[in-house]
């Protein structure tokens, strides 16, 4: 497989070395002479810096400006309020983040094309996301491991970061506040001078925990309730530091360095003898971590990048109420997670229209969890090359592959290929890519025994896992007019060897065994287990889609959007097909943004929805019933003072005061975590030097 890497990557080089020979001196008019906008600079869907709408494979954006449109303060909230083929689920082990019928581990996400670890019981901590920094969110639809290596399955999404680079010194401090306590509140300080950049940020966020009903039912008899104060939305509190330093001493050369510090800690209630729900500890969890690499031009047509990444997550229980074998003020660690990544790659244009990448990473995972008895590592090699190259016309193709070594289960390779034809104002794409995953550390490794309410649930990893495997195929047709702008995808995402944990029953000879590895096992609890988790490559998914974007300005000032997403996810088990846990069938978002500006004084209106169908739980677990949320945000502009922005804002979240009230119990799930119409109010000041 390694002479076949390398002879692919020879063949790339030679390829874009004759093409650069024959064409050197021609160029393509017509794309020179192109009046329509192409939007903004992306990286996610190429590799390499380019315009959105020249880019062979779509890519959704979620602008800095748009962001600030909607008033949003959170990560998830910019996504599921733009992006309708991302749902994601509040929970107090972190957030389920789910893309286009897939869940968490299939989704990869990073920050400046870096991943970003951390995750709680498969819960992605989104937390680590730092919204004071972020200039824009790229979406990639569908399987990029050619690219991105393990993980990017259901979709990429990058979050880019903003670092100013003129001479320039600002302060700015951004404040909003919300019902049920929900406060944000960052200040970033940036300095550039003469190449040498300065980027502080500090980040504080919090809210507390709330439910909508007081009443759950009781297990096992859901015609009798009871009171409760466990909360449907877990309150939290956190704090995020980040500092970058960036030095360019020449064109040629630009230097960084970056690190990151998260503290987070749930605020949920303490357990009470008088009504059930109560907790006797809060999560908590902390993340380190930093980076540094740089940038050098070979010329004016090449360039080398070297990145080094170190990156650590770790959470624990704090307890706040004493029981029998931990007083107030106790912290138990539970899991920590670090990884080391080093990452060389080289962009070449061989040719005034094509691009050629070729890269190398190491990557070494480590996990220690004192749950599941872990504390192992795996190593992951990969080689990848990627080639741009113009064909006819209008006409231009993308191939791309990737090789991957991982310490236990070996060599995978993962292809790409795309087309893009572009007559006019018309785009028309077709792609196909092959994902993959590798089994996460605590699917290998996993050796877990807990005992809870008088029951013991037994969970075995499993070394003979094998990757899991995707073929994704879209179509994409993309029409952009001077006004507006239309986009249809169609798409099709298989998944091959899903890992799920399984439930094996357990007779005396199993009993045995188990007792063996499990020596806390009591006769008493050994009576009641009748089963045990095992992980295994067992399901497949089928996941068919349709996308649907619109844009228009019918007249300056005023933007109009709308997005539909279709997704028809399915997983097979033993010859049965049942929906993907917690997909949605149908999904829309909408906003309308109308901004004027007068003298010293702008103003801006952004109304924005998200209506989508039932979720689906399988199971014994009631599905969640479809909704419609609709916010306002206004926006204010006043430049009373030289280099002083005020920017006040007002708006209303969930202006129809939609609310699940459904009584809670072992059979009710929820998709709408809303607690009901709130206030937002904020204030952005920005001095600026």
């Amino acid at each position: 497989m390694k002479r076949i890497v390398f002879a692919f990557m020879a063949a790339l080089f030679l390829q874009s070395a004759a093409y650069a020979q024959i064409h050197m001196q021609s160029r393509d008019s017509a794309m020179s002479r192109r009046v329509i906008q192409l939007g903004p600079v992306v990286v996610t869907g190429s590799g390499h810096h380019q315009h959105l709408r020249s880019t062979a494979t779509p890519v959704h954006v979620i602008s800095k400006n748009e962001i600030a449109q909607t008033g949003v303060a959170t990560f998830q909230d910019a996504v599921t309020k733009m992006m309708p083929q991302v749902s994601v689920a509040p929970n107090s082990m972190g957030s389920f983040l789910r893309m286009n019928g897939l869940g968490n581990k299939y989704v990869l996400v990073l920050i400046n094309g870096k991943r970003i670890i951390g995750d709680i019981s498969g819960n992605v901590d989104l937390s680590r996301i730092n919204m004071a920094r972020v200039r824009r969110i790229e979406v990639l639809d569908g399987a990029a491991s050619s690219l991105y290596g393990s993980d990017a399955i259901g979709g990429v999404i990058n979050i880019i970061t903003d670092q100013p680079t003129k001479d320039l010194i600002s302060v700015t401090s951004d404040t909003r506040v919300s019902g049920e306590g929900q406060l944000k509140e960052s200040v970033t300080l940036d300095i550039y001078k003469k190449g040498f950049g300065s980027y502080t940020s500090w980040t504080h966020d919090r809210a507390d925990s709330y439910r909508n009903n007081d009443y759950e039912y009781l297990k096992g008899n859901e015609g009798e309730m009871q009171k409760t104060i466990a909360p449907l939305f877990p309150g939290y509190r956190t704090h995020h530091l980040s500092q970058t330093f960036t030095y360019s001493p020449n064109k040629r050369l630009a230097l960084h360095a970056e690190g990151q510090y998260m503290w987070k800690s749930t605020n949920r209630p303490n357990t009470s003898p008088d009504v059930t729900g109560g907790f006797d500890y809060e999560m908590k969890s902390e993340s380190w971590r930093w980076n540094a690499g740089g940038v050098y031009k070979l010329g004016q047509r090449h360039s080398l990048q070297l990145e080094l990444i170190h990156d650590q997550y770790e959470y624990g229980y704090d307890y706040e109420v004493e029981t029998k074998s931990y007083a107030i003020g106790d912290y138990v660690m539970k899991k920590q997670q670090h990884y080391d990544e080093g990452e060389l790659k080289g962009v070449f244009h061989f040719s005034p229209s094509s691009t050629t990448i070729f890269g190398a990473d190491y990557r070494n995972d480590f996990m220690n969890a004192v749950t599941g008895n872990v504390d192992n590592h795996a190593y992951t090699m990969a080689l990848y090359a990627q080639h741009e190259q113009p064909l006819v016309k209008d006409l231009k193709t993308t191939i791309g592959l990737r090789y991957n070594y991982h310490e236990t289960f070996g060599s995978d390779i993962t292809p790409k290929v795309a087309l893009m034809y572009a007559p006019g104002l018309f785009n028309f794409r077709a792609t196909y890519s092959r994902g993959f995953r590798s089994p996460g550390l605590d699917e290998l490794f996993y050796h877990y025994n807990t005992y809870s309410r008088g029951v013991s649930t037994i969970t075995l990893g499993n070394k003979d896992l094998s990757p899991e495997k995707s073929d994704y195929f879209s179509l994409n047709a993309e029409y952009n007019a001077p006004k507006w702008s239309l986009s249809m995808t169609g798409y099709v995402n298989h998944v091959n060897d899903m890992i799920v944990k399984q439930y094996v029953d357990v007779d005396a000879t199993m009993m045995r065994q188990l007792r063996t590895e499990f020596p806390e096992i009591s006769d008493e609890q050994a009576k009641k287990i009748d089963h045990y988790g095992l992980y295994q490559n067992s399901d497949h998914g089928r996941i068919y889609g349709l996308q649907a974007n619109l844009s228009v300005t019918p007249f300056q000032g005023l933007t109009l959007y709308a997005n539909y997403a279709y997704t028809y996810a399915r997983t097979k088990t033993e010859d049965v097909w049942q929906p993907l846990e917690r997909s949605i069938r149908n999904t829309a978002t909408f906003s309308a943004n109308y901004k004027h500006e007068w003298r010293h004084y702008g103003m801006e209106v952004n109304v924005n929805g998200r209506l989508q169908s039932k979720t689906y739980y399988n199971g014994k677990y009631d599905d969640a019933p479809g909704f419609g949320i609709w916010n306002i945000n206004t926006i204010h502009h006043i430049k009373a003072l030289k280099g002083v922005d005020l920017t006040p804002s007002l708006g209303i979240e969930n202006i129809i005061d939609r609310v699940d009230r459904r009584v809670d119990s072992s059979t009710r799930r929820y998709a709408l975590y809303s607690p009901g119409r709130m206030c937002v109010v904020g204030l952005k000041v920005n001095f600026r030097h």
